[in-house]
């Protein structure tokens, strides 16, 4: 029998929510599809077409509105955030499947990101030059761009469309935002609470649309920027896209993180960080560790001690107590770690525990899949290369540091990183030489602080602008220099 709970969803355009005129959808929830979380229509080429207008129409006046004031704006939002932590960490888990703990440090981290965009419009400044003559003046200053058009993913629902949009709005720019839809419920939410904390209309419009609406939104004449994270498949995409008018583009994508455990390790701690950067939200998280790389003489132990430790781990839904992990979000992307975690096997590789769809009626309904160990890896393997997103650990073993750092480096991406180590010469030879943006020392590989710049090397990111931080804002950013001579 379906069960359901469904919240009719709409677009978010001009202030006023606007039903979109194209085939209708359902959400379900991942741990048990019986239930219905949404209903909704997708967005035609005229439903994206009213919310860009809207955003250009806008952008007239709010590039005048001093930014202190945005940031206010800003703070109201943070602060209803906070307020409804409870709510929307339950939207999370319903529509997006994680535990209601992850979900609700989700929460938190999107609020704390508000507020300290809202205390950087007290802090964007320019800059004075000396000029080569007298009685002139050379002066920079950040300007807006224009519309920005986000694009973000399902897997963390609330925080990334919030560290794109707030670096946006209190830049000066207007915002379309097109979510994912699998998770359209949750940032509903979040355009319901920036109506309410007075956000003029027209400064964050909201759309339900198909991946295919994506490029004629980023060739609307009013569009400046594109900002986008998933997928290094769909990145490329939208970059080729964004590049035929040479418009803006900032991409942020997959991840194939190394953990390395050297041979003086803390083997308890960097078995913790091993189970938390691999299982925490399901592995759905682009900085998820991806690889473990153990030294050989600390291997057979660590192997069994984080055997141990899978094993105690509690999937289920995510509103249950003592449930440590949810489902993966829908049956495509569990289907997806499935199939990795069988091509480690045909290549050689050994499942040492998990490694399938666990067994019961609790776990009938939803997109279930055990928590995974598998030994015995080599660096050529296909679930080595790719990226899994999945709760999976892959072992592979090495000799010594310099190895280890050749294998965390031979793949295609380069976003996070960590080693555990108390050597100091491991430690620095490290950070000089993992080609990652992010690298990390006795720490998991997911997990970022929000006034720090995030972004990735190679094929994890386009390379040319930062998120997060006061970095930030260089992207949604233009810089004008200004010649004034007094006399």
């Amino acid at each position: 029998m379906t069960i359901s709970t469904a919240t009719t969803l709409s677009n978010f355009v001009n202030g006023e929510w606007v039903t979109p005129s194209g085939e209708v959808k359902e959400g379900l929830n991942p741990a048990d599809t019986r239930e219905v979380v949404s209903s909704f229509r997708q967005s035609t080429s005229e439903d994206v077409k009213q919310a860009l207008d809207s955003a250009a129409e806008t952008f007239k006046t709010w590039k005048n509105t001093p930014a202190p004031q945005r940031g206010a704006y800003l703070y109201k939002i943070a602060a209803l955030m906070e307020e409804e932590k409870d709510e929307l960490a339950k939207t999370i888990v319903q529509e997006e499947g994680k535990t209601y703990n992850d979900a609700a440090k989700e929460v938190g981290y999107a609020a704390g990101i508000v507020k300290f965009y809202a205390g950087e419009c007290r802090r964007l400044k320019g800059t004075l030059q000396e000029a080569d003559m007298p009685n002139i003046q050379i002066e920079t200053k950040p300007e807006p761009l224009g519309v920005v058009l986000v694009v973000t993913p399902w897997n963390f629902p609330m925080s990334i469309p919030a560290w794109k949009t707030a670096p946006a709005i209190a830049s000066g720019n207007t915002v379309v935002l097109k979510p994912s839809s699998e998770t359209p419920l949750t940032v509903m939410k979040f355009m319901d609470i920036i109506q309410r904390a007075g956000v003029p209309a027209g400064v964050v419009n909201q759309v339900i649309a198909p991946g295919k609406l994506v490029p004629e939104m980023i060739h609307h004449p009013s569009v400046k920027a594109v900002t986008f994270t998933g997928s290094n498949s769909v990145g490329k995409k939208v970059y080729a896209e964004a590049a035929k008018d040479m418009k803006r583009c900032l991409l942020e994508m997959g991840g194939k993180n190394p953990l390395i455990v050297m041979d003086d390790a803390d083997l308890d701690e960097a078995v913790q960080l091993a189970v938390a950067g691999a299982y925490g939200q399901t592995g759905q998280a682009c900085t998820a560790t991806g690889r473990v790389i153990v030294h050989e003489k600390v291997a057979k132990e660590f192997t069994e001690k984080l055997v141990a430790k899978t094993k105690e781990f509690k999937v289920g839904n995510g509103m249950e107590e003592g449930i440590n992990m949810g489902p993966q979000v829908s049956e495509s992307e569990r289907q997806s770690t499935l199939d990795l975690i069988q091509s480690a096997r045909d290549e050689g590789a050994t499942v040492l525990t998990g490694g399938k769809v666990p067994e019961g009626a609790a776990f009938e309904h939803g997109y279930f899949v055990e928590p995974t160990v598998i030994s015995g890896v080599k660096p050529s393997m296909t679930i080595a290369q790719q990226e899994v997103f999945g709760p999976v650990n892959s072992i592979i073993e090495v000799r010594d540091i310099d190895e280890a750092i050749e294998v965390a480096n031979n793949v295609d991406y380069g976003l996070s990183s960590s080693i555990c180590t108390k050597n100091l010469e491991y430690m620095n030879q490290a950070l000089a030489e993992i080609e990652a943006g992010i690298v990390k020392v006795n720490m998991t590989t997911t997990g970022t602080f929000f006034q720090a710049p995030f972004g990735g090397y190679k094929q994890s990111s386009t390379g040319t602008f930062k998120e997060l931080g006061s970095e930030a804002l260089d992207f949604y950013c233009q810089y004008k220099t200004r010649y004034i001579k007094s006399k």
